[in-house]
């Protein structure tokens, strides 16, 4: 009994600030700004939901947010996948220094090579476009040392019985490596999700014009220099929320196994 009293104290406080901001969001701006909190506002301010659409173009950047989060996940699963079989599953010359140039990125942090992103984009004629937004999320570090200590987990004995068998060399990767790996990639699917769809700084360089930012970025943009509609701002932030969250709940069992076979904590 006692257990289950601490786990719902715990799991209460968990989800307190989720359940504040949908209170704060039902709420008027005096309220939110009152000294002494209102725990429930008298009169439930729907309209709050529907002045979001009026400040902010949500259809199109919630378009451009879901473009850019599929783009990214799937060349992320493909490239990062690819990648880590090659570094740990292939022998070729120079794969060690070339290792260890890859994984030299998660030292740096992104925004030392902002500017020369910014360059490359701008001389590609990118600004203001998906590809601009998308291109240095396609590849990660973290997604090839993920897939690589995957695959340097499986035994020899699998691909030594596939060439026995036959296989050539894409049919090993294909047909019996991959499928021991998918819930790695599970993983690398999930963080890319997260990652894609809560990117502020990089929208925000490439892009000017309010319909072709994702929806982090125009969420900050609502945070006037004077005053704030505190919330509008909440209940746009629960909108954003909602299609993650949505995909959480449906794929609750499957992510949770992922990130406890893949051992991330």
């Amino acid at each position: 009994m006692l257990a289950h009293v601490v786990l719902g104290v715990g799991g209460f406080l968990m989800a307190f600030p989720f359940l504040w901001q949908i209170i704060m969001s039902l709420s008027t701006n005096s309220q939110v700004r009152s000294v002494v909190p209102t725990f429930w506002p008298g009169t439930l301010q729907w309209h709050n939901y529907v002045d979001v659409f009026a400040q902010l173009p949500f259809l199109p950047q919630l378009g451009v947010s879901v473009t850019i989060t599929v783009i990214r996940t799937v060349a992320q699963i493909v490239l990062c996948t690819l990648a880590g079989y090659a570094f740990a599953r292939m022998r070729f010359r120079g794969r060690n220094l070339l290792l260890g140039l890859v994984l030299s990125i998660l030292l740096v942090p992104s925004q030392v090579y902002l500017l020369s992103q910014y360059q490359i984009v701008q001389s590609l004629g990118w600004l203001n476009t998906i590809p601009g937004i998308v291109a240095p999320g396609l590849f990660s570090a973290f997604g090839t040392f993920l897939m690589r200590t995957a695959f340097l987990n499986l035994p020899n004995e699998l691909e030594e019985a596939a060439r026995i068998d036959g296989a050539n060399p894409w049919q090993i990767f294909w047909r019996v490596m991959v499928p021991l790996v998918r819930s790695n990639m599970s993983v690398l699917a999930i963080t890319t999700v997260l990652f894609s769809w809560n990117e502020l700084l990089w929208p925000l360089v490439v892009t000017t014009y309010a319909d072709l930012q994702p929806l982090a970025a125009g969420l900050a943009t609502l945070s006037g220099s004077v005053t704030v509609d505190y919330p509008v701002v909440m209940a746009a932030s629960l909108m954003a929320t909602a299609p993650v969250l949505i995909a959480f709940i449906l794929l609750q069992r499957r992510v949770i196994d992922g990130i406890a076979s893949s051992g991330l904590k």
